[in-house]
């Protein structure tokens, strides 16, 4: 046995999901994914800056222009935290529009009152 070799425990270490139905092991599986995404959520949701949300708005294709007014717009009803990215797609949704529809509909002043998440 080299450095490299591994002994094969995969039994052993599966041996509590034996049981588990396919449905079981769905809901395991999105509990567990749930469990590691909360804190990378969490850490964006309280990590963020305006320049971080116009990045995230410039690759949605926005304009430097368009993303600053956006980003600020959403700072000063306090949403930044929800991600500007997110809550123009959230409205794009909602509306049944384009992003970039939607985006211009918040630059127009239109909607804003609806930008909760």
């Amino acid at each position: 046995m080299n450095s490299f070799d591994r002994p094969d425990d995969f039994e052993t270490r599966r041996s509590h999901l034996r049981e588990l139905s396919d449905e079981e092991l769905h809901q395991r599986f999105w509990d567990l994914v749930q469990r590691i995404t909360e804190p990378l959520v969490e850490e964006a949701r309280t990590h963020t800056s305006p320049g971080i949300e116009r990045s995230v708005l410039l690759r949605m294709g926005f304009t430097s222009a368009e993303a600053k007014q956006l980003v600020d717009g959403m700072h000063k009803q306090g949403l930044l935290g929800h991600g500007a990215g997110h809550l123009v797609l959230q409205m794009a949704n909602r509306k049944g529009l384009t992003v970039r529809a939607a985006g211009e509909a918040l630059l127009n002043g239109q909607h804003w009152q609806e930008l909760k998440p």
